[in-house]
């Protein structure tokens, strides 16, 4: 089976369902940024050292393609159901996040996307995992979607700016906080 397929030389694709849309329809920006979510989750996976997080990002990326997967189907049927997000997921993400604060100072507002290069390579799939949650809100408010995706989708966010965190902790890296009246340093 060849990779090309030249279906898609007319600015149209394919989803899951076998319907055709247009490339820059709401669903396929929500599916795609999914996916671009992914690819960032695994460039801050391949500079992890901790096999916890590790573990952790590779579960993201997991259901990451499941909720790419999902969102790509307009209506759901039989063949989606290995590919749920179920409450478990969004909960074993809000227990990892509690671990990794364990480790982190408390928090106490914002901090810069620095650090580490795994940090903000964690910082980066963070922003990425925010801007696919924001595409499939946009989504949502045109057709119903898989409430549990939006779910998951918020809380991955959440454990990547937690990891970043653990990371920057376990490195000896001071955050930066945010100081929206900063004077110029340079």
């Amino acid at each position: 089976m060849s990779i090309y397929t030249r279906l898609g030389d007319t600015g149209e694709t394919s989803l899951a369902d076998g319907s055709r849309v247009r490339k820059d329809s709401v669903r396929v920006e929500a599916y795609g940024t999914i996916d671009e979510a992914g690819c960032a989750v695994g460039l801050a996976r391949a500079a992890v050292q901790d096999a916890d997080v590790a573990a952790l990002l590779r579960f993201i990326q997991q259901r990451l393609m499941n909720c790419a997967a999902l969102t790509a189907r307009p209506i759901a049927d039989d063949s989606s159901a290995r590919l749920a997000i179920t409450a478990d997921d969004v909960a074993a993400l809000e227990r990892a996040i509690d671990r990794l604060g364990q480790s982190t100072a408390p928090w106490t507002g914002f901090v810069l996307e620095a650090g580490s290069e795994t940090a903000t390579r964690l910082h980066l799939a963070r922003a990425i995992t925010r801007r696919a949650e924001r595409r499939l809100v946009a989504l949502s408010a045109l057709e119903p979607i898989d409430t549990l995706v939006l779910a998951f989708i918020n809380r991955a966010s959440d454990a990547l700016y937690a990891a970043a965190r653990a990371e920057n902790s376990a490195s000896g890296c001071d955050e930066e906080p945010w100081d929206p009246a900063a004077a110029p340093q340079f």
